[in-house]
């Protein structure tokens, strides 16, 4: 069995957030866990071993919302269809001057655009829906910033000149980054953040495979978060050995950058957990070679000691095949304080695990910038059974007015939710 120690939080974590297999958790966890341990208690945790369960490929249908049907919130908060009929609406950016921008695209069909919606009147439904920018090429992140509109697509990021309130972008792109594109599954998202003075944009970059597959020569430049200076010069690799690192932001009142990485598959139903973590500058986060810490893949098994035991455990486990994609903190007073600051996990949901994980939005609570307790369920509901999933949550955006927005690119809406 391979050990390592962290948080009782990441404890908790782990084993309250793999899904539907709590019934695995062993006595020894929840003895040493308990109702009433804090967050900076340390204990440790054993991971199953490699290849403990066969891996197996267990895709739900997604068959779309039935009428009169939606996500659940908690009590105290109420849901409704922010936007619908959209074509797998993956990501979502809202603009210093409100505006809101949909990328929609797609691994198997994309649309390859990005929507502009506008909500004129403030009453949390868009009047306005237009077509902001089209023909492009599998778009996520993007960005004002200086005067130009960011897009990164799978294989480049571009910028186009952009006025404030602007509707449509006829103008040619000006590529100033060339991108490896492609990967494994859903790997080709493409990520874009700022930082506070607009200095520096970072890129994340998933691996092109599951583990190396084809040998670490084609993961150049990818399972990281590259940093550019805005007219796409001085790239320098931020941070690697993150697999799939999609969603991106700053944690509130710090200068320290988190994100959400889709870890790798084909160990078994409990292994390897997703994870948010802050990321430090020049870190490495194990990726091919370990995961989870120093836990060496058995699948590159000698191939880099070195790397492994450098390997940074990273802050909060969010359940195993959770593919879990979009993070955003709340910087906002809508909701109840105890939201205030934490985090919003979007989890896209299993396909290699034997019973499903994720298919939901989870929220972790931060204290002064650090995690301050175990994740927990926020928005459900988007599966009917283990066979059949209505849709697949990807992306959490804080609207201006504190409400939360959740992009189901599997049921071509965007749900809004905010507080009674």
């Amino acid at each position: 069995m391979q050990k390592h120690h962290f948080t009782i939080l990441g404890m908790l974590a782990l084993s309250l957030l793999a899904g539907c297999n709590s019934e695995n958790k062993s006595k020894d966890e929840a003895a040493a866990a308990g109702p009433d341990s804090v967050a900076t208690a340390t204990d440790s945790l054993t991971l199953p071993p490699p290849f403990a369960t066969e891996s197996v490929e267990n895709r739900p249908e997604e068959a779309g919302w039935p009428d009169g049907k939606m996500p659940v919130a908690p009590e105290g908060f109420v849901v409704t269809k922010f936007a619908d009929k959209l074509e797998s609406p993956r990501w979502t950016y809202i603009a210093p001057n409100g505006d809101i921008f949909v990328a929609e695209s797609g691994t198997k069909k994309s649309a390859d655009r990005i929507t502009l919606l506008r909500d004129v009147n403030k009453d949390g439904t868009p009047e306005m829906r237009e077509i902001f920018l089209q023909k492009l090429n599998r778009p996520l992140g993007m960005l004002v910033l200086n005067g130009y509109f960011y897009v990164a697509n799978t294989e480049g990021l571009y910028r186009y000149p952009y006025k404030d309130g602007e509707t449509k972008i006829t103008s040619k792109g000006e590529k100033i980054v060339e991108l490896p594109a492609g990967g494994y599954n859903n790997h080709w998202t493409r990520n874009i953040l700022a930082n506070a003075d607009g200095s520096k944009i970072y890129i994340s970059v998933g691996s092109a495979s599951n583990v190396a597959d084809h040998g670490i020569d084609e993961e150049k430049r990818r399972a990281n978060i590259l940093e550019v200076n805005p007219d796409g010069s001085g790239e320098r690799i931020y941070a690697s050995g993150l697999r799939n690192p999609v969603g991106m932001d700053w944690a509130p009142g710090t200068n320290v950058l988190w994100t959400a990485v889709n870890e790798r598959d084909k160990l078994g139903d409990d292994l390897v957990p997703d994870y948010i973590t802050s990321v430090k500058e020049g870190g490495f986060y194990g990726w091919p070679y370990a995961y989870f810490g120093p836990n060496e893949d058995p699948r590159r098994k000698g191939e880099r000691p070195d790397l492994v035991a450098k390997t940074i455990v990273p802050d909060v486990p969010v359940g195993s095949h959770t593919a879990s994609l979009g993070l955003v903190f709340y910087n906002k007073t809508q909701f109840p304080a105890k939201f205030h600051n934490g985090a919003f996990v979007g989890q896209h949901g299993s396909w290699n695990r034997s019973k499903l994980s994720g298919y939901k939005v989870v929220f972790v609570p931060f204290k002064n910038g650090k995690p301050a307790g175990k994740p927990e369920d926020f928005l459900t509901g988007f599966v009917e059974s283990e066979k059949k999933v209505y849709g697949r949550p990807v992306d959490v955006t804080v609207m201006n007015d504190g409400s939360l927005l959740v992009n189901d690119d599997s049921g071509n809406t965007i749900w809004r939710v905010s507080a009674k």
